[in-house]
């Protein structure tokens, strides 16, 4: 504890304890001040006692998305749109639940440690009964939108945050989530955060108009704004009546400025429902067809019936009902059933996609996923979708290459060291790759690469949810979801004895198989959005460019469309591709049937058999070998790989320099 927590403490108890209380005035350290007297007086919460951020397990967060995931939905783009605008400054932003439970979540990847410590993270507890005074609780308390900025905080351990945080109400009024923004640091003075609570108030507000549209579809809705110019494009009030002209639903602003209309003196708020249109507007029902969109704006003014103010109106009728003919249905249907992440995958290939539809149902399985594909088809994209599409979306994920980690230092990658725990092991431990996954997800790809005795510890952490450091006594508990991919038969690798089958029936609970990209049936899609990706600007192709590319085999699949496209980019005139701007080596003939995917085998002598008999990786490796003339450290590094790695990819296929065999060397 260091010495400002102690002065912060010593404050909340001289602010809790003395008698008679600071004067209830609406001032913000007023509001502050009645938030720590709830958490002594009335939650019996400790300011001595500092307490770690509360997180919770992946299967209790679950629960509480659930019941808000169709309000998530809608917020989601809000939730964006904030986060775009305040990323830079170091801020995360944060969707919680009625109870203060953080069920959206996004921020910087690269914090994710220190910020899942603060507890600005998802499954993040932050109700005021149990964080103390915070911004998410307080707002929850108060029903405002506020920032709580460092030693606002009831608990010293938050004091170096500032948080600043906006209810969201539902259309009868009642408090559904609340949008927060937060940051690890900050500038001292309060007034700092002035732009941020602006920021999330409209952001806020933006959101709840959203879920209202959505929700009264089939009512009438007014919007009404005090400017003619903005009452169509940014209404300030929405409100929704049904069939007899009785108010069904508003939002925040519009029930703060119509309760006066039909209240009493003192009562501040009076409930809307119910409310005959003619109780708050000075015009008849039956006259709302002078309201609509056609008219002028300036033409739509209306009186309110009590207060005598002008405001102009817009109305949305009732959307008639959609019938869809039945290949529209199975379109919507598809597109509803494919998240977002997994569905930027596929551009209409019909094998891709019944994929993505599978893959969509099980984004939140517990079950462990095992993808399959050639050398480059996508695999880790196809992971990463999976993540993104999952409740795990704001933990980490974790990918290992266990093709690419040397053999004697797998395990210590995997599983993590206590200090000194073996000879070249550092002083101060390592959190190993498994447990940083924890409430995420862990990619294991080239899982058929991993050497037989670490199987079985792997597993552990699969049977067991638990994983034992080198050198410790006791295991950790770890809640991560394991998907694994592979480019071998791991069924075949099981017959042969080079693969545990348990482990096998561990990590195959469903099986994806991605098409090479020469089977796929959306290549130009994936030209444009690659182009696109890698330039961000507008890249057109001669049509001889794209039939060479159409024409070629695409051995490397994604992997080396990719680095094609790039080339070509590179060497254009004004953004416009043409043959000679393709690589020279490119190859003008489509192989006609795919080569299938070889076992990890050190097998005959590369001059003992056909080279055509590889799998399309394998020729590709070959390709660039002899470019090199055999030169295996300057192909390593060209193809992004350790010496360790192009070793093991060369035994696989049986592949051997020519300087070894002149040698004797084997």
């Amino acid at each position: 504890m260091d010495m400002r927590q102690r002065k912060h403490i010593e404050a909340v108890v001289e602010a809790t304890t003395r008698t008679p209380p600071m004067v209830a005035a609406r001032t913000h350290e007023a509001i502050i001040e009645s938030s720590w007297r709830r958490c002594v007086h009335q939650y019996g919460l400790d300011p001595s006692r500092m307490q770690e951020a509360r997180i919770l397990p992946q299967t209790r967060l679950r629960e509480h998305q659930q019941r808000i995931d169709d309000f998530a939905r809608i917020a989601r783009h809000g939730l964006q749109t904030l986060y775009s605008q305040v990323a830079g400054l170091g801020y995360v932003v944060l969707l919680t639940d009625a109870q203060g439970v953080t069920v959206d979540y996004l921020g910087d990847a690269n914090t994710d440690a220190s910020l899942r410590r603060a507890g600005l993270y998802l499954g993040a507890q932050w109700s005021e009964n149990g964080a103390g005074t915070c911004a998410v609780g307080t707002a929850l308390a108060t029903g405002q939108a506020l920032t709580v900025h460092q030693i606002d905080h009831f608990d010293a351990t938050h004091i170096p945050l500032t948080c600043t945080a906006a209810p969201l109400f539902d259309s009868h009024g009642s408090l559904t989530a609340i949008l927060d923004i937060s940051a690890l640091t900050s500038p001292q003075a309060r007034e700092s955060q002035s732009l941020a609570l602006q920021l999330v108030r409209v952001a806020a507000s933006r959101i709840e108009n959203a879920n209202f549209l959505r929700t009264h579809r089939q009512d009438w809705i007014l919007k009404l704004n005090a400017s003619p110019e903005f009452v169509d494009v940014d209404p300030e009030f929405l409100v929704a009546l049904d069939a007899s002209g009785r108010v069904v639903g508003h939002n925040r602003r519009a029930h703060e400025m119509l309760a006066a209309e039909v209240g009493q003196s003192g009562v501040p708020l009076t409930p809307l429902i119910g409310v005959r249109f003619e109780a708050l507007f000075d015009t008849r029902l039956e006259d709302l067809g002078r309201f609509v969109y056609s008219r002028p704006s300036e033409l739509r003014a209306l009186a309110l019936s009590r207060s005598g103010a002008l405001l102009y109106l817009s109305v949305m009728p009732p959307a008639p009902l959609w019938q869809p003919n039945a290949s529209a249905t199975r379109d919507a249907a598809r597109a509803m059933k494919i998240p977002a992440p997994l569905a930027a995958l596929c551009g209409g290939d019909a094998a891709l996609e019944r994929q993505l539809e599978r893959a969509a149902k099980l984004v939140d399985s517990p079950i462990n996923l095992l993808i399959n594909g050639e050398t480059g088809s996508g695999k880790e994209y196809f992971a990463k979708a999976l993540h993104q599409s999952s409740a795990r979306r704001g933990g980490p994920f974790i990918a290992v290459n266990c093709a690419a980690i040397p053999e004697t230092l797998i395990e210590s990658e995997l599983f993590g060291h206590l200090p000194n725990s073996f000879s070249g092991a550092g002083p101060k431990g390592k959190r190993g790759l498994i447990q940083e996954a924890d409430g995420g997800t862990l990619f294991l790809d080239e899982i058929g690469d991993m050497p037989r005795e670490l199987q079985s510890r792997l597993l552990r952490v699969l049977a067991e949810g638990e994983v034992l450091s080198i050198g410790a006594s006791r295991p950790v508990s770890v809640d991560v979801r394991v998907i694994s991919a592979t480019h071998h038969p791991l069924d075949a690798l099981v017959e042969s004895g080079r693969f545990r089958e348990d482990l096998y029936y561990r990590l195959n609970g469903a099986r994806f198989a991605l098409p090479p990209l020469r089977e796929r049936s959306d290549l130009d899609w994936l030209i444009q959005k690659l182009l696109k990706d890698l330039s961000g600007a507008t890249v057109t192709l001669s049509e001889a460019a794209r039939e060479r590319l159409h024409r070629h085999g695409w051995p490397g699949n994604l992997r080396e469309l990719c680095n094609v496209l790039q080339y070509a980019r590179a060497v254009c005139t004004d953004a416009h591709i043409e043959v000679d701007d393709l690589p020279e080596n490119l190859s003008t003939a489509k192989p006609t049937q795919a080569a299938k995917p070889a076992l990890p085998a050190a097998s005959a002598p590369i001059d003992e058999f056909d080279p055509h008999l590889l799998p399309p990786e394998g020729m590709l490796l070959m390709q660039y070998l002899r470019a090199a003339s055999w030169n295996l450290s300057a192909v390593a590094r060209q193809i992004g790989v350790s010496r360790m790695t192009l070793y093991r990819r060369m035994a696989r296929y049986g592949i051997r320099s020519p300087n070894q065999r002149d040698t004797g060397v084997h």
